[in-house]
């Protein structure tokens, strides 16, 4: 007979399968097939936890945030910003000067 995992068979003068060995790898099957239902419900448990927490954000959940468009500023609306920040730094210099004075 054969440590176990070492997945060696020994066959018999006669050819046929030792009926240890036969149960062994019986038992090793039915061990992994017990180990990978295990896993496959812990899969099935988060996969339902994902897709209740997709429900929950709705829409926004199946939006690919890759292929948010990019905001642009036309020229008239940068002109718009600079003037008025033009216009406060005059005030706040202004404001500087009559304190210095």
């Amino acid at each position: 007979m054969h440590p176990e995992g070492t997945g060696l068979v020994e066959w018999g003068l006669s050819g046929r399968l030792f009926l240890e060995d036969s149960i062994s790898i019986l038992a090793a099957i039915r061990r992994e097939e017990k180990k990978v239902k295990k896993q496959l419900a812990k899969l099935q448990h988060n996969l339902i936890g994902l897709q209740t927490a997709a429900k929950a954000l709705g829409k926004s959940a199946n939006r690919d945030l890759t292929s948010a468009k990019k905001r642009v500023l036309s020229a008239a609306g940068r002109a718009k910003i600079s003037k008025a920040a033009k216009k406060r730094w005059a005030k706040v210099k202004a404001q500087a000067k009559k304190a210095v004075a």
